[in-house]
């Protein structure tokens, strides 16, 4: 119904009432001293440049680290005194000729050898002496001392060699090539008939064949001993390792699986033709191959770890049962990583997994026979993971202790990731730690006496460094402050470099001195890295907090309430992305245009919940398996109990409530729009899944398997399946030459809701960008869309 006021004076009233009721409204609408543009323009000039990377010098004196407080287009190194004062920028010449952070030391640590620009260099920390040991125009890489420390072993086009500190003499160790040749002039069965014949028949030719052997043989004695050659025949060779006692060498054979890529087109190349990115393969593919070798020098043998008779190695998984196929009992595939030499050359160890991550064994390994023995066997029904304990090709925690009689390793056997330790004379194995809380980077002190990690046991959200006994008992924090920290000890762990950060307060360098070293410790921050703009605005803390989830576990959160004053009644539900992270924490967070976001809607008066939802890192293991087999399940259940929880505690309108998120986080928001129209009003779906089938394996298949195997699940987890559901307002967002979620899930998406004729969505591209965006300009603009999506949709 429309009315027409045709009086005069009425319009004149009617319109001097309208503007009163803009005037009103403009001061009870809420403001804020940020904008999208402000906050999304680049980091380097606005928020600061933290400092990463710090290393100590060979003699614990200066401690050197990466930053960049000039805001120049990138990171410089600054050095500083162990004890303080103002970071200094470092020369390119000094820089150059300063040792290479890694490397590897003799017994004593008075020598350091380590590789630059492909050539191997010696340095003597006592005297700062550089002796370059080669010069060549290959590249060498990855030198080692050996167990004698009389030489130096190094990498050079896949094979190992040995070079002589007493005399500079190079000897190669191994002979891997290629492939064989050709074979292209091999005689056929007949012509090998002829010629035997032949020399049967004439008396001259055999003896000129005679004397022909008789001269190779004598020319084959008076060779020099060259290492057995092995063919790699496509496949490449790492990790090669001669051991301790300078009698086996230990080499991994890497064999990639022959799948299908997929393509990305990249429609702005500056070429100005449209070129296509070579991408990732899509679950279910084959797995790549790694298996160890071990080369016997005085035998001159090759032979390779025996897997087939590992404990459970036939043992199928579980969810095979509901497509009746548990009788399968073939050996499972596995993959082994580079083996662990003891410092005594008397024990080997390997880490092995199954390719379905459902299985990894530690193992001792007899280098005579190649055979296996089980230390340790980890199993779980979901996937083997947590902290120290990696994805399939590496990231475990496997060591030798001081006595070289024990291992160390992580496991999850508790249901939180802890550090082990196993006898390898009496197989006995010992808990070093334990408890509701996670280990992280577990490293032996100099001394050998202690341990040092980092782990959250006074809140998930609060992870500080500790120390304790190398045997295990008491852990003492080196650490107290709340947020996180991350220690990189001197050379004789006298002094403590620390990367500490706040949620509202972005990583800064300190010094400390270590309690264990020092009667009186002395803490000093060398950086100050925010800008003075990105410093006048009031950054919150946000409230970290629980709720309750409808199975009764408790679910960790940051919370962004506005005052009661200025609340709006709306509220906004972020999703953080890859599933396993961490976000309702004290730190600064990796998201954190996010978290300045968050800071701009609740100036706006919305209240904002930030969950870390069943599948995320910090938790154990049950929390992170939570998943297994149903993505969007228990962590689209955490978000919804989410919404519950704001509207009966904060008072917030449940019709009023919308979600964003990107990449997990965005696959989260498509399952709440499609799933639960009635919880979320609107939601913004950023680089998303969209279906599971289309993505990687290596994340994929630990959740979810694999496709052809078990397509009930991934049915379960793909939003595409449910997009008939669309209710609410839907903004996604994605970078066309995303390599990661690739363009092409949110145009199979974007057909789907064609088809279905949903009229309530609309999606913006952002041609120059992959899963991360880098330029400003394309954040700006998905997040003035985002913000409008909000208003538009979730203000009363």
């Amino acid at each position: 119904m429309r009315f027409i006021l045709k009086n005069p004076i009425i319009m004149r009233l009617s319109l001097l009432m309208l503007f009163s009721l803009f005037i009103t409204a403009g001061l009870f609408a809420q403001t804020s001293e940020l904008s999208v543009q402000k906050i999304m323009q680049d980091p380097k000039s606005w928020v600061g440049t933290s400092p990463s990377d710090p290393f100590w010098a060979e003699d614990g004196q200066i401690l050197y680290f990466k930053w960049n407080p000039e805001a120049h287009p990138g990171d410089s190194l600054y050095k500083v005194n162990a004890k303080g004062g103002e970071p200094v920028k470092v020369s390119l010449e000094e820089e150059l000729a300063l040792p290479s952070g890694s490397g590897d030391y003799n017994n004593d640590k008075s020598l350091k050898v380590f590789s630059r620009y492909g050539d191997i260099f010696l340095y003597n920390i006592k005297t700062s002496e550089m002796q370059q040991l080669t010069q060549t125009l290959g590249t060498e890489s990855s030198p080692s001392f050996t167990g004698d420390e009389k030489y130096i072993t190094y990498e050079y086009e896949d094979n190992l060699y040995r070079i002589s500190l007493m005399n500079g003499a190079i000897e190669q160790l191994t002979d891997f090539q290629e492939k064989k040749s050709s074979g292209t002039d091999k005689k056929s069965e007949q012509d090998d008939w002829l010629e035997k014949d032949n020399v049967n028949l004439i008396k001259v030719l055999q003896e000129r064949k005679s004397r022909a052997e008789q001269e190779e043989a004598y020319q084959q004695y008076k060779k020099v001993k060259r290492p057995k050659t092995y063919y790699l025949n496509g496949q490449s060779v790492g990790s090669i390792e001669l051991s301790p006692n300078q009698d086996y060498i230990t080499f991994t054979l890497f064999k990639r699986a022959n799948n299908k890529s997929t393509i990305v087109p990249d429609y702005l190349h500056e070429s100005g033709y449209t070129e296509d990115i070579r991408a990732r393969s899509k679950v279910g593919s084959d797995i790549s191959d790694m298996t160890v070798g071990i080369y016997h020098l005085e035998s001159d043998s090759i032979y390779f770890l025996q897997t087939n008779e590992l404990e459970g190695i036939d043992e199928q998984p579980a969810y095979l049962k509901e497509y009746n196929l548990e009788e399968n009992k073939s050996s499972r595939e596995v993959i082994t990583n580079s083996p662990v030499w003891s410092d005594d050359g008397r024990y080997l160890v390997a880490n092995v997994r199954s390719k379905d991550n459902k299985d990894r064994w530690i193992c001792l390994v007899n280098p005579v026979t190649a055979e296996l023995e089980v230390l340790d066997r980890q199993r779980d029904e979901a996937w083997i993971g947590g902290p120290g304990i990696g994805w399939t090709f590496g990231g475990s925690v496997l060591g030798f202790m001081p006595d070289n009689k024990s291992i160390y390793f992580q496991s999850e056997e508790t249901g939180y990731s802890h550090l082990y330790t196993i006898d390898l004379g009496n197989k006995r194995k010992k808990a070093l730690t334990k408890g509701n809380y996670e280990v992280y980077d577990p490293r032996i002190s100099a001394d050998k006496k202690f341990w040092y990690f980092e782990a959250n046991p006074e809140h998930p959200g609060i992870r500080n460094v500790y120390y304790m006994p190398i045997n295990g008992g008491k852990l003492t924090a080196i650490t107290t402050q709340k947020g996180k920290s991350e220690a990189i000890f001197s050379p004789d762990d006298s002094k403590i470099a620390l990367l500490h950060s706040t949620s509202n307060q972005p990583t800064e360098l300190f010094i400390k001195d270590n309690p264990l070293k020092a009667e009186t410790v002395e803490e000093r921050q060398i950086t100050q890295s925010t800008t003075e703009a990105f410093d006048k605005y009031p950054w919150r803390e946000a409230e970290v907090i629980t709720f309750k989830a409808r199975d009764g576990e408790k679910v960790h959160s940051r919370i962004y309430k506005p005052e009661a004053a200025k609340s709006n009644g709306a509220a906004v539900v972020f999703v953080h992305g890859a599933g396993y992270l961490q976000n309702a924490h004290h730190w600064w967070s990796s998201y954190f245009r996010e978290y300045m976001f968050h800071n701009l809607l609740t100036d706006l008066g919305y209240t904002v919940l930030d969950i870390d939802y069943r599948g995320s890192a910090g938790y154990g293991r049950d929390w992170r398996t939570a998943i297994y087999r149903h993505m969007g399940g228990k962590d689209l259940t955490d978000q919804v109990d989410g919404a519950k929880y704001l509207v009966e505690e904060h008072g917030i309108d449940a019709e009023r409530i919308g979600m964003y998120g990107g990449s997990y986080g965005g696959f989260i928001t498509l399952m709440a729009m499609f799933t639960t129209p009635d919880v979320f009003a609107a939601g913004a779906a950023l680089r998303s899944v969209t279906d599971w089938a289309h993505y990687n394996h290596g994340y994929t298949s630990n959740i979810l398997n694999v496709p052809v195997a078990d397509s009930i699940a991934y049915r379960k987890s793909s939003p595409i399946y449910y997009a008939e559901g669309l209710q609410g307002a839907l903004l996604i967002c994605h970078g066309m030459v995303d390599d990661n979620v690739h363009f092409q899930d949110v145009v199979r998406l974007a057909q789907r809701l064609i088809e279905l004729g949903k009229e309530n969505w609309e999606m913006a591209v952002y041609p120059v960008e992959r899963h991360g965006f880098v330029e400003p300009s394309s954040w700006t603009d998905e997040y003035r869309r985002i913000l409008k999506l909000f208003e538009d949709n979730l203000r009363d």
